[in-house]
This record gives C-alpha cells, structure tokens and sequence, in this order.
C-alpha cells in the first residue's frame, strides 16, 4: 500500500519488517525533501559530477533512451520486455512511479527490494553530499529528487551489472539529469503541448528540447509527429549523424485489431513484419509504443535485423502498463487510467470507443492546476454519463470547487458532482454507475478514473493493487 506523507506519497513496496520499512520511509523523505522533480534546474554538471565520483556508472552498460510527451513508460516497458526475452540483463528507469518509490529502478523487470533501494541511497549518499557541498559553495543548489534517484539507477546497474539499461527521461530531454548518458539509441515518442513552463511554449521548442537526447552517430526511433515537431527534431539529429527511422516512413503498425484483453497487431520495420502479435493492453497508441519498442530493439540486438517472431509474440505477451487503461475491477468495471494532458485524453478515449462496449460509464477526474483542465473534461465528456470531481492528496491538485465550476460548464449541472476525498468520488460514481443497471449485476456499467498519475496511483492502492 501507499500512504501520504505532507501531501506526498510515502513509500511502501512488498510485504517488508517494520524495521525495513521505517528505514526506508526515513531514506524516501531525505530524498523527497529535495527540489522535486518538476522543479528543474538546467545543467547536467551536478548528475555529471556525482556520476564522476563514483567512477562513471553510466558508462558500463548499453543504453537506449526514451523521450516524448505521452507514451514513454509504456514504451519503456515494452522495450524492456523485448530485451530482456532476448537474453539479455535490463534496468530499467521510469517516473514517476505509482505505488512505491522503488518501482522507478528495476532490474530484470522486477523493482528494487526495499533492502537494496536503502544499499544503493547509502552507496552513493556521501559522493551526493560531496556534490551538494560544492554547489551550494558556489551559489548553486543541491541535487533535487530526481537528480538523485538518476544517480541510484545507474549504480544499481553498473553493480548488477547489466547488459542494457532502458532510460526514460524525466521532463524534457536535453537538460534532463538521464541526459549523461551515451545511449546508442534514442526514441522520441509522440511530442505535443505539455509542461510548456519549462519545455517553451510552441511545440517547436518542446522538440527541440526532446531531441537533445539523439547523440552523436546514434540511432533515433521517431514516432510519428506533428509536422513541425518533426521538422525540427530532424534537423537536430541529423546535423548529429544520426541514423532516423521515421513511422509513416520506415515503420508503420500494418494492421491491428481489438481482442478479448488487449489488442492484435502486425508490426512492420526495415527488417521485415510481424504477424499476429498479441499484446494484453489497449488502445491504438499502445500498438504505436510497440512499434518504437520493437524498432529500437531490433537495433540493439541484430543491428537493425529481424528478429525471431516466436521471440518477439512471448515478449509482448508478457507486456504489461500499470494505471494505463487498467481495469482494477468488475461489476462494476472500474478503469484507471494515467492520462493528464490533451493528447493522453484523446487516447484513452479513443480505446475506451474500440475496446468497451459500456452503456453508462462515469468518471472519476481530477487533475493538478498546472494541467489544462477545461480541455481535458471536454476531450472526456462524449464518453462520459456524469462526472464526479475530486483531487489526489498532492499538493498540486485543482481545486475541486474550481474544477467543479469547469466541469459544469461542459458537462451541465446535472451531470456533474464533487468529492473532496477520492474514495468517496469512487463510490459515488459506482453509485451513479449503477443507478441505471435494471438487470443488477453491474453490467454495461463503469467507472473511469483518471486525470493525474496520482490520481491513478492513488486509486489503484485504495482499490487493493500494489
């Protein structure tokens, strides 16, 4: 389970002794004490020096990188998966994270123990307060969150060690403290209007900032884009000698169809298609994740060959993407669902038309005030009966009245109700969801939660899943 801290979440992972677990949540609040992890800084040199002190972890696995604005921890996932079915040993590294503190870094696909996240803070703990001490000597903070935790990925997988490491970047690309690393691939997924406070403005600027990840001679897997975002992420890698490999140019999903518990699709790359593979998640957007996976991977394995299909169908079988169009429950069904900007909302209901076939369905929102909340409740409206809004316990959140007065605005005063606290939003729209259901047995009917990661989180946890 998950509980909160001052308004953050405090850390908890598999069942641990309450001596573990006390030294973990003590380790959890020096860290989170720092800048958190929207707070950003640009420079590499803090993470760059640290890394330098412990002898340049980084630098002692192969590396593929991961940016984009919606997208990059299904897509990490996925890559991962196929990796590692191919023999090789993986880290894994993605934010934020939805239960426990210790999901981010992963190895072989499985999360830190409690025990080794504590050995690794203590590893790296007085090379992070060296660095701390000469910033802040010379005016400058000390390292924040995310910084941190940067740090611990790579000695965790320096000291396992393993083959290859899959990065996700935290907040943009060419600044992002994962930035030390030489990754001999990059994926750039979908870039759109997100964090526009530290990214810019257009959609020019964010990808000029994602494209600081490609490197010198690198391999660059590129999403499709908006045209102008492509335009200069283009520009970028090439002048960096990058090989590109564009959807809609080199790859493309060739087929995919919805099935019982997730999706079919046939995926083409340079080296040839992929039949028939069967991933259990939803949605179109999922089956363009896979793609990049596949593509990235076929080029860190076979140097951009085929690889085996039976090799490739076991690994996304085993693919799964906590929080992204989750069903956590039946009767009603209840979704979750990470979602909290315009593109992530266009998606979700987008799988929510193919893959449901609800005949009532409410939603549980609620999202942080820095999120355009008006255009996500209306991308969300068609496929909603009623809402309920509520807010997660992060100190970010939108204020439910505030967002009560939006939501009215879109959906009418009749469809719309508030909850302060999100277990009782959950229940009142089970409620609502069920105030239709002439048969009884819940079905037809649904509840969709979603608008923020912790929100998500959240209710996973109240819901029983860890």
């Amino acid at each position: 389970m998950s509980t909160r801290q001052n308004g953050r979440r405090r850390p908890t992972g598999p069942e641990v002794s309450a001596e573990v677990q006390a030294e973990l949540d003590a380790v959890y609040h020096s860290i989170i004490s720092r800048a958190p992890e929207h707070d950003i800084d640009p420079t590499l040199d803090r993470v760059a020096q640290v890394c330098e002190l412990l002898g340049d972890p980084q630098k002692a696995f192969r590396t593929i990188h991961i940016t984009g604005t919606n997208g990059k921890t299904s897509t990490s996932r996925m890559t991962e998966r196929l990796v590692r079915e191919h023999g090789l040993r993986t880290g894994r590294f993605t934010s934020p994270h939805l239960t426990s503190v210790t999901e981010r870094i992963a190895i072989d696909g499985e999360p830190l123990s409690a025990e080794r996240f504590i050995e690794v803070w203590k590893d790296v703990q007085p090379y992070v307060e060296m660095v701390d001490t000469s910033s802040q000597a010379a005016g400058g903070p000390k390292l924040s969150f995310f910084e941190v935790l940067t740090v611990m990925a790579f000695a965790a997988f320096a000291d396992a060690p393993v083959d290859v490491a899959i990065i996700e970047v935290g907040l943009g690309g060419l600044w992002d403290s994962t930035n030390v690393v030489d990754a001999e691939i990059a994926i750039i997924a979908p870039v759109a209007l997100d964090h526009q406070q530290w990214l810019g403005e257009t959609v020019e600027e964010i990808a000029a900032q994602k494209a600081g990840i490609v490197k010198d001679g690198a391999t660059l897997v590129l999403a499709q884009q908006d045209p102008l975002a492509e335009d200069v992420i283009v520009e970028i890698a090439s002048a960096r000698g990058a090989h590109i490999v564009r959807e809609g140019t080199d790859i493309e999903v060739a087929e995919r169809f919805a099935a019982v518990g997730g999706q079919l699709m046939s995926l083409r790359t340079p080296a040839g298609l992929y039949t028939e593979i069967f991933m259990p998640v939803y949605g179109a957007h999922q089956a363009h994740n896979a793609l990049l996976a596949l593509t990235a991977t076929e080029a860190l394995v076979s140097g951009g060959g085929a690889l085996d299909g039976d090799v490739v169908g076991a690994a996304f079988q085993g693919v799964d993407s906590p929080g992204r169009l989750e069903v956590v429950r039946r009767s009603p069904t209840i979704l979750v669902d990470a979602a909290h900007n315009a593109a992530g909302a266009r998606a979700l209901v987008d799988a929510i038309e193919e893959s449901f076939d609800f005949t009532r369905l409410v939603g549980v929102v609620g999202i942080l005030a820095d999120k355009d909340a008006e255009t996500i409740l209306s991308l969300l409206e068609p496929v909603l009966a009623e809402v309920v809004v509520t807010q997660s316990s992060s100190m970010r959140s939108h204020d439910v009245d505030d967002l009560e007065e939006i939501a009215v605005d879109i959906f009418g005063e009749d469809r719309v109700r508030s909850a302060g606290r999100l277990d009782e939003a959950i229940d009142v729209a089970a409620g609502r969801a069920e105030s239709e259901d002439l048969i009884g047995v819940g079905t037809g009917t649904g509840v969709l939660v979603t608008g923020s990661v912790i929100l998500a989180a959240e209710a996973r946890t109240l819901l029983g899943l860890t």
